[in-house]
C-alpha cells in the first residue's frame, strides 16, 4: 500500500472531550498488536506499531522507523527509542473516536488523536546505503 493513500484517513476532526488518563494495563490492552495512525489538527502526524512486551516501532510517515519501548511513570506512558534516549512521556485517554495523547514535556501542549487503526503494517524502508 502506498503511503500517499493513507493521508486522507487523517482528515478527521480531533475528539473534543477526553476521559481520565489510561493506566499502563489499560493502554497495553488497547494498543497491543495494533498499528495506530495519529493526527494533529487534521494533518497526518505519525504511526506506531505496538508489539508484545511493551515494544514499539514509530515513524513520522517518512519510511524511517525507530524501535523503542514504553513504560509507565507517575501516571504517564513514557517512550524511549533507539535513537533518542530521553523519555518522551504522554498522557493517553480514551476519546469518542479513539486515543488522545497529550505530550507532557511540551510547553505548547502537543495533542495527538488516533486517526485510524487500519490493521495493516506500517511502511519501514531499509537502512540508507550509498557512497
Amino acid at each position: 500500500m502506498r503511503l500517499s493513500c493513507l493521508i486522507p484517513l487523517f482528515l478527521v476532526a480531533a475528539p473534543v472531550v477526553a476521559q481520565e488518563g489510561l493506566s499502563a494495563e489499560a493502554f497495553d490492552a488497547y494498543t497491543r498488536g495494533k498499528t495506530l495512525f495519529y493526527g494533529q489538527g487534521g494533518q497526518a502526524y505519525g504511526v506506531e506499531r505496538y508489539l508484545e512486551g511493551r515494544r514499539v516501532i514509530w515513524s513520522f510517515l517518512d519510511g524511517e522507523c525507530r524501535h523503542g519501548r514504553w513504560y509507565e511513570e507517575a501516571g504517564q506512558i513514557c517512550f524511549v527509542y533507539e535513537d533518542h534516549s530521553d523519555p518522551q512521556c504522554w498522557t493517553f485517554s480514551q476519546g469518542a473516536t479513539g486515543l488522545i495523547a497529550r505530550f507532557e514535556s511540551d510547553p505548547q501542549a502537543t495533542e495527538l488523536y488516533e486517526a485510524e487503526d487500519i490493521g495493516q503494517e506500517m511502511i519501514c524502508l531499509g537502512p540508507k546505503v550509498g557512497v
